[in-house]
């Protein structure tokens, strides 16, 4: 995960997330595993997860459910506490198991898997190095092969920008795939949170970057003005099909109005691109996730920050 050539975007989060998702509540990048919580990957991305502790991902753990809403919100829904809530647990917390069907316990807040996928099946594979081999030793072939190993047992690799882009999305546009219409309507209703200004680059370049790669692994970099371009759109284009999705989801005239404003941001950004990019229109046309990671492959390598510099932040959270 550190080799620069297989990363394309800014060190996306711990969920990381933001903002950050459940495994449960991923977009698009279907796991069969379960999460095994943060520990795993702690023992070998240290840098990565001091990063994380510093997030507000990392507290949510011990002060989310001390927000004043919560408990109205939680009431609402037919749960009584938080972390007892499966409804909370997909885009608030960590649950983890030891097994495949094993008692499932809240370990963390959003972290690693929130973002990257439950990592049952893909773990033992993303940790082999090769026998006897230390991971500063390991060798650049085996490495490929490891990591693309990993994301055929289901790991999303910061590579795979669509579908982390999709997962912040699905928590933080209150769009989570697993949540119940219903719910999302009495949790809106209730008090609960839903930033329709969530926007990808600005969210994930501020406290939850960590992008420690080759050659200086110790320095944590930022994007440069094309990363930055790709991100936004890339970040839009999820954006736009979760909202797609959820408008569909719920015939609450406020939740639909969210969701609405989310596919006009989003629609504004993908416009500016269209003319450049053809993936862009087919999206605009039919906002799927194929389409999104369609979207995303085309990108690969472009600058685009000619037609969206003007619309990137000025500063992150």
């Amino acid at each position: 995960m550190r080799d620069s050539s297989l990363i394309k975007m800014a060190g996306l989060f711990w969920v990381t997330a933001l903002l950050f998702v459940w495994a449960g509540a991923m977009n698009g990048a279907a796991a069969s595993g379960f999460t095994v919580g943060p520990k795993k990957c702690q023992e070998c991305h240290l840098d990565e997860a001091k990063v994380w502790e510093g997030t507000k991902h990392f507290s949510s753990l011990k002060k989310v459910h001390k927000d004043k809403r919560a408990k109205k919100i939680v009431r609402a829904i037919g749960d009584k506490r938080m972390k007892k809530s499966e409804t909370c647990a997909m885009c608030h917390y960590t649950d983890a198991a030891k097994k495949a069907g094993g008692k499932r316990k809240i370990v963390a807040g959003p972290a690693c898997e929130s973002c990257h996928g439950p990592s049952s099946d893909w773990i033992a594979v993303h940790n082999d190095y090769g026998k006897g081999v230390k991971r500063a030793a390991e060798p650049a072939a085996h490495k490929l092969e490891r990591l693309k190993k990993s994301e055929a047992a289901g790991m999303v690799r910061p590579s795979k920008l669509y579908d982390v882009a999709a997962n912040c999305m699905s928590c933080h546009g209150l769009a989570a795939p697993g949540l119940d219409g219903k719910i999302a309507e009495k949790m809106l209703d209730n008090g609960h949170p839903l930033n329709l200004n969530f926007e990808m680059v600005e969210y994930s370049q501020g406290s939850v970057r960590h992008r420690f790669y080759p050659p200086t692994v110790t320095v944590n970099k930022e994007l440069d003005a094309a990363g930055l371009s790709r991100l936004y759109v890339v970040g839009h284009a999820a954006a736009l099909v979760s909202a797609s999705a959820a408008v569909k989801n719920s015939g609450h005239e406020k939740y639909k109005a969210a969701q609405k404003k989310r596919i006009a941001k989003a629609t504004a950004a993908l416009e500016a691109v269209k003319g450049q990019v053809a993936a862009a229109g087919a999206l605009l046309s039919d906002p799927s996730a194929a389409n999104g990671r369609a979207l995303a492959d085309a990108i690969v390598g472009m600058d685009l920050s000619g037609a969206v510099g003007p619309m990137l932040p000025k500063k992150y959270k």
